[in-house]
C-alpha cells in the first residue's frame, strides 16, 4: 500500500513532484528503490533537480483559429534565450497554445493535468518533464489568456516571440485588428476603457495630483480643478481607446475605432519574463567554474 508518509520520503530523497512520487510507487507496489530509478529513467528526477532554477526567458506565442473566431496566447519560460530558438521547444510552446485555445482549461495547474494535444498518451506536464530532461534547462508553462468573438480574434508577435498580444474585436477589419494589436504591444495599455479602471486606481491618482497641485502652491479650490483636468492624462496613458494612436498621433485609438466600425471587447498583453527576477550570468566566472571542475 502506497502511504502518505512513502510519497513524502520518496519525493524528499528525489525532488520529483508528490505526483510524479505517488505514481511510480504505485507501480512499483511501495518499493522505494525501484520507484527512485523509474523517476531517473523517465528524467523527472533530473528535472526536478532543475525546478528551483530561474527560467525567465522563452517565447511567447499564440493560435488563433482559421475562422477567427477562437484564440490563445501563452507564455513559456526557460533558462536562456538560447533555448527559446530550440525548435523542439518552440514546438511545445506552439502546441500548447492551440491546447489552450481548443480545450479551454482554467488555470496553469489544470492545463498541465491535461492529456497533451499531439501526444494522447501523456499529459503537458508529463511531455514538459521530458523536454526539461532532455534540453537540460528549467521551463515553466507560466500563463495564458484565451479568448472567442461573435467578431474576430486577432494575435500578434512581437520581437519573435518578445512580446504577445490578442485581442477580441466585434467589426472592423483585419487591418484595424492588426493595428490595435500593435497600438498595445507598443503602448502598454492596461484597461481597455475609463469605466474598466479600478476606483481605488482612480482615487489614489486624484490624491497624488492635488498634492502636487498644492505643492505648486495652489488654493485647493484651483488645485481642484487642475486634477479635473490632468486626470485626463492619466487615462490616456492606461486605457486603450483613449490613447494617441502610435501611427497617427493625432487621433485616439476610439476615434479609429469608431471610423472603422469597430469595437474592442477584451485583450490581452504578455510580456516574455515580466515580473521575474531574471539570473545575472557573468560569463568569465561561469567559464572559471567550468575549467576548474
Amino acid at each position: 500500500m502506497v502511504t502518505a508518509n512513502l510519497v513524502k520520503e520518496l519525493r524528499e530523497k528525489t525532488g520529483a513532484g508528490m505526483m510524479d512520487c505517488k505514481k511510480v510507487l504505485t507501480e512499483t507496489d511501495g518499493d522505494m528503490e525501484k520507484a527512485a530509478e523509474l523517476l531517473r529513467e523517465r528524467g523527472i528526477t533530473k528535472a526536478a533537480k532543475k525546478s528551483s532554477r530561474i527560467a525567465a526567458e522563452g517565447i511567447v506565442t499564440a493560435y488563433v483559429s482559421e475562422d477567427k473566431k477562437l484564440g490563445a496566447v501563452v507564455e513559456v519560460n526557460a533558462e536562456t534565450d538560447f533555448v527559446a530558438k530550440n525548435d523542439d521547444f518552440k514546438t511545445f510552446a506552439n502546441n500548447i497554445a492551440k491546447q489552450v485555445a481548443e480545450s479551454n482549461p482554467s488555470d496553469v495547474e489544470s492545463l498541465l493535468a491535461e492529456k497533451y494535444i499531439e501526444d494522447n498518451s501523456k499529459t503537458v506536464s508529463e511531455v514538459l518533464t521530458e523536454l526539461i530532461a532532455t534540453i537540460g534547462e528549467n521551463m515553466s508553462v507560466r500563463r495564458f489568456a484565451r479568448f472567442t468573438s461573435n467578431g474576430r480574434v486577432q494575435s500578434y508577435i512581437h520581437g519573435e516571440g518578445k512580446i504577445g498580444v490578442l485581442v477580441s474585436m466585434e467589426g472592423g477589419d483585419e487591418e484595424v485588428a492588426k493595428d490595435v494589436c500593435m497600438q498595445i504591444a507598443a503602448a502598454r495599455p492596461e484597461f481597455l476603457d475609463r469605466d474598466s479602471v479600478p476606483s481605488d486606481r482612480v482615487d489614489k491618482e486624484m490624491e497624488i495630483l492635488k498634492a502636487q497641485a498644492m505643492n505648486e502652491g495652489k488654493p485647493a479650490e484651483i488645485a481642484e480643478k487642475m486634477v479635473q483636468g490632468r486626470i485626463g492624462k492619466f487615462y490616456g496613458e492606461i486605457c486603450l481607446v483613449d490613447q494617441e494612436f502610435v501611427k497617427d498621433p493625432s487621433m485616439k485609438v476610439s476615434a479609429l475605432l469608431s471610423s472603422k466600425g469597430a469595437k474592442v471587447i477584451e485583450f490581452a498583453r504578455i510580456e516574455k519574463g515580466e515580473g521575474l527576477e531574471k539570473k545575472e550570468e557573468n560569463f568569465a566566472e561561469e567559464v572559471a567554474k567550468q575549467i576548474n571542475g
